[in-house]
C-alpha cells in the first residue's frame, strides 16, 4: 500500500475535489496498460484493488495471495509513476463523481456529516467536501491533475506499508526493482492551522422522513496526548457497541432514534468530535437533551474502577478484532508510520490505552463536552 499525505485541505478552494479526482483517474491508464488491463491485473488472481481519499490522506492498496505479491507491486508502481490521465478518460470520470455527489446529496446520513465539517471548520481547508462540488470536478483538466501530483505526491508524503507472507528482504528487493529507478519530487508541504473555531447553529428544511442532527465540538489533533483518553470516552459515549450510554439513554430506554453515534476524527493539527442522531422529526430537542444529560454526567463525576476496567476491555478488544482485517492492520501502521515516523506494536497501543486514568477521562470530557462550544446542524422537514 501507498499511503500518502496528501488530501483534501491541500487542494487549492477552485480545486475542491481535485485529490479525490486524481485518486479515480490515476487507475484509467498508463504509458504500458489501459484501464481495463488495471482491472484485470489484479482481478484475474483474486486480488483487489482499491483507493480511498480522506481530509488529510490518499492511500492506494491491493490485496491478494502472498504468490502474487510481485505482480502486485509492479502494478502499483506502474500506476503510481507511470499514470497517463487521457482526457478522454477525464472526462468520463466527472461523470461518474457527479454522479456520486448526487448519491451522498440523496443521503442526509451521509450528507449532514460533510455539511456539518463545512460548519465547524468554516473558510478553512479542513471543512472542503472531499468530493468537491459540481462546478469544481467540471472543470478539472489534466494540467489541474499533473500539478497537484508535483505538489503532493512527493518523496517526504508519501510511506509503503506492507503486511503479509513475506520476508523483508524479499520485499526489499522487489521495491527496489519496481521503485528504485522512478524517482520522486522533493518539495515543501505546508498547511493552514486552523485557528478560528466559532460554535454555530444551523437548521436547514430538507425533504427527509427523519429530523438529522449533527453536535461536535473541535478535539485534540493526532500529535496531543489527550487523544488517547479521548478516544476511549468517546467510545464508551457512542462507539460501537449496542451498550453506549447514548444508545442506551435514546434508543434502548426511551425509543426516540434508530441511529445514535458519536465519532472523533483526529487530524495532524486539529480533530473533530460529533454525535449523529437520526430521530422522529417532532424529537430531535428531546435527543440533544438526553444527550446533554449524558454528556453532564461524564463532565460531573469520574468513572469508578470497574467502569473504566469495562471501559478499556471494550475499546482495546474491539481494537484488537479491527487489527484482525490484514487491510486495516496495514492502514494503521502506514498511518503511524506517515505521521510519527514509527510503528507501536499492538501490545505498546494496548498499554497505551491501559495507561489512560480515570482523572484523564474526567478532564477530557470537561474541555471537550463544554456545551458552550457546541455546533449544532439540524437538517428537519419542518
Amino acid at each position: 500500500m501507498f499511503r500518502l499525505n496528501a488530501g483534501s485541505r491541500d487542494e487549492n478552494s477552485h480545486h475542491m475535489g481535485l485529490a479525490h479526482f486524481v485518486e479515480h483517474t490515476i487507475f484509467k491508464a498508463t504509458d504500458k496498460r489501459k484501464g481495463y488491463q488495471i482491472i484485470k491485473r489484479m482481478e484475474d488472481v483474486g486480488g483487489d484493488l482499491n483507493a480511498s481519499t480522506s481530509k488529510e490522506e490518499t492511500y492506494f492498496h491491493a490485496s491478494f495471495l502472498s504468490q502474487d505479491y510481485e505482480r502486485a507491486i509492479e502494478l502499483l508502481s506502474d500506476i503510481f509513476f507511470n499514470a497517463t490521465f487521457p482526457d478522454k478518460e477525464i472526462e468520463k470520470e466527472k461523470d461518474v463523481i457527479l454522479e456520486e455527489i448526487n448519491y451522498y446529496k440523496d443521503s442526509p446520513s451521509e450528507l449532514i456529516i460533510d455539511d456539518f465539517e463545512d460548519l465547524v471548520f468554516a473558510g478553512h481547508p479542513l471543512g472542503r467536501n472531499i468530493l468537491g462540488t459540481k462546478k469544481t470536478v467540471s472543470s478539472f483538466k489534466r494540467d489541474d491533475i499533473i500539478k497537484f501530483i508535483k505538489e503532493n505526491y512527493t518523496v517526504e508524503n508519501i510511506v509503503l506499508a506492507s503486511v503479509g507472507n513475506i520476508s523483508l528482504h524479499k520485499l526489499l528487493k522487489f521495491c527496489e526493482k519496481y521503485f528504485g529507478s522512478n524517482p520522486l519530487h522533493v518539495g515543501s508541504h505546508s498547511r493552514q492551522p486552523f485557528t478560528s473555531y466559532k460554535p454555530e447553529f444551523l437548521k436547514l428544511r430538507k425533504k427527509t422522513n427523519q429530523t438529522h442532527v449533527m453536535i461536535g465540538n473541535i478535539a485534540y489533533s493526532l500529535k496531543e496526548d489527550q487523544k488517547n483518553a479521548f478516544m476511549l470516552l468517546t467510545n464508551l459515549l457512542g462507539g460501537q457497541g449496542m451498550n453506549t450510554r447514548l444508545n442506551m439513554a435514546i434508543r434502548e430506554k426511551m425509543g426516540l432514534a434508530y441511529s445514535v453515534e458519536a465519532n472523533y476524527s483526529p487530524f495532524s493539527d486539529s480533530g473533530l468530535f460529533n454525535v449523529y442522531i437520526g430521530c422522529d422529526n417532532g424529537m430531535w430537542e428531546k435527543c440533544i437533551d438526553l444527550t446533554y444529560k449524558e454528556l453532564d454526567k461524564l463532565k460531573g463525576k469520574k468513572l469508578g474502577t470497574m467502569q473504566l476496567q469495562y471501559a478499556k476491555k471494550q475499546f482495546i478488544g474491539q481494537l484488537a478484532i479491527s487489527n484482525e482485517s490484514k487491510l486495516n492492520e496495514m492502514l494503521s501502521i502506514g498511518r503511524s508510520a506517515l505521521f510519527f515516523d514509527e510503528v507501536d506494536t499492538m501490545e505498546e497501543v494496548i498499554q497505551k490505552f491501559l495507561s489512560v486514568t480515570a482523572d484523564d477521562i474526567l478532564e477530557v470530557a470537561n474541555e471537550i463536552f463544554d456545551k458552550n462550544k457546541f455546533s449544532i446542524l439540524i437538517f428537519s422537514k419542518n
